[in-house]
């Protein structure tokens, strides 16, 4: 479908201070690219021709700096807000003529989980991105539409540059449930492993619950944003392309599933860690009572014979003899018995 779009040239652009980077815009006519980098004020005049598509992203923008965007497509200021506004929970909202869609990709490096916030304006013949930075590759989800084998961009409509905005997202969401699998076996491994580096484990596993429950918290509301989207009362996905959004819902529900396993599988682990650490603590306990017990055999055996009245040996070499042999044979006996035993 062509070549990714280049940024807009913004000389003479009353926008060119939008966002932390220039905006992207691309317009499609009957799947074939009609133009790209225009500037954003001229998004309404390709809009007004009933054949074309338009796409506008925005990086990192100000409430003032989408002011010309609620122009071009007459966006409501409670959308604009909430494209501008940080940590918005993923959502799906509905406006006259148009709709509001909240998401998060997730990014795992290092075992740390990085969610970055992805809004966009769903109208008809268009789509506005708006990111919060530079996390969501936006140059990867180009190659997703242009790669593309359905010409779903033949009918002027957005609804295929939104699958396949979805479908990015999903996957990487996907993607990120597999990281944390990852780290979930190598907590595994640390739990089972002969050094048993108990505070390892519990930073390691503390931190694993923490992004399964901030990814979950993030991945759940995709499946309400799905079934709106789904529903045949809506104008919002035409049925060509309902196959394909049904195929997003089940990815995911995977997500969904997988996080929730994982959830269940740090649980779990942190519960053997306690066994296991139970079980090392018996352990030890039985070895220090056996030598405890060994020993024990010599300090009777010289208390006795430290007795200050007569016995049989006393004052004698016989009587040390004696002694050191009791004390050799018990002590052998006790580690021979307590080695049958499994005890040392």
């Amino acid at each position: 479908m062509g070549a990714h779009p280049s940024e807009t040239d913004t000389d003479g652009d009353p926008a060119n201070r939008l966002g932390i980077a220039p905006p992207r815009t691309r317009a499609w006519r009957d799947g074939e690219i009609e133009a790209e980098g225009f500037p954003v004020a001229e998004v309404s005049d390709y809009l007004a021709r009933p054949d074309v598509v338009v796409w506008l992203d925005l990086c990192g923008p100000r409430h003032e700096d989408l002011r010309v965007v609620s122009d071009e497509l007459g966006l409501d200021h409670v959308a604009v807000e909430d494209a501008v506004s940080r940590h918005e929970r993923a959502k799906l909202d509905r406006y006259h003529g148009y709709a509001f869609l909240n998401v998060y990709v997730p990014h795992v490096s290092g075992g740390d989980l990085a969610l970055h916030e992805v809004s966009a304006f769903i109208a008809e013949r268009a789509l506005v991105t708006v990111r919060q930075d530079h996390g969501f590759d936006i140059d990867a989800l180009i190659r997703r539409w242009d790669e593309s084998p359905d010409g779903g961009l033949r009918e002027p409509t957005a609804a295929f540059l939104l699958y396949g905005l979805l479908d990015y997202v999903v996957d990487l969401q996907l993607e990120a449930v597999q990281a944390l699998d990852d780290e979930a076996d190598t907590v595994e491994d640390l739990v089972f492993a002969d050094e048993f580096p108990v505070k390892e484990i519990q930073r390691r596993s503390y931190r694993l619950r923490k992004n399964l429950t901030r990814l979950r918290r993030v991945a759940l509301p995709m499946r309400e944003v799905l079934n709106t989207l789904l529903r045949r009362d809506l104008p919002i996905v035409p049925p060509p392309l309902m196959p394909y959004y049904q195929d997003v819902y089940d990815h995911t529900l995977r997500v969904g599933e997988q996080t929730d396993a994982l959830r269940d599988l740090v649980a779990d682990l942190l519960d053997t860690r306690l066994a296991l650490q139970s079980n090392r603590m018996n352990e030890v306990m039985k070895k220090v009572t056996s030598w405890a017990a060994i020993i024990a055999v010599p300090t009777a055996v010289t208390g006795f014979y430290g007795q200050n009245v007569p016995y049989p040996g006393f004052s004698e070499h016989a009587g040390f003899i004696a002694s050191t042999v009791i004390i050799v044979v018990c002590s052998t006996l006790l580690y021979v018995i307590f080695k049958i035993r499994d005890w040392l």
